[in-house]
């Protein structure tokens, strides 16, 4: 049996750490339907998200290996994000998540 104190090598504290925060779950599932996005077509699809809180969250989920940032050398420069492995993996999560919302919320 687990003891309170052993909540931090939990798979669940792990998996929350990686996609907490108010917009990181919605990156994931735009990039899960557009398998390619730009930084301003981000920007645009997440309504309110201010340019800093935005690159906040793509820096953590670079560092956390759940998306990948691809920069190519033109003027004016071109940046895309696209999920990586362990970002795909993430998604049959985040569909159940979306499902049980769609399901339990009151409408």
């Amino acid at each position: 049996m687990k003891r309170k104190n052993d909540y931090n090598k939990c798979g669940i504290y792990y998996t929350l750490n990686l996609i907490s925060g108010k917009y990181k779950m919605s990156i994931l599932y735009l990039l899960s339907i557009n398998e390619i996005i730009r930084y301003n077509e981000l920007k645009r699809m997440l309504v309110g998200i201010s340019f800093k809180s935005l690159t906040k969250a793509l820096k953590e989920l670079e560092q956390d290996d759940l998306i990948i940032r691809t920069e190519y050398p033109q003027i004016p420069p071109k940046v895309e994000y696209s999920l990586s492995n362990k970002g795909k993996s993430l998604i049959p999560i985040l569909n159940m998540m979306c499902k049980w919302g769609s399901d339990n919320r009151e409408i």
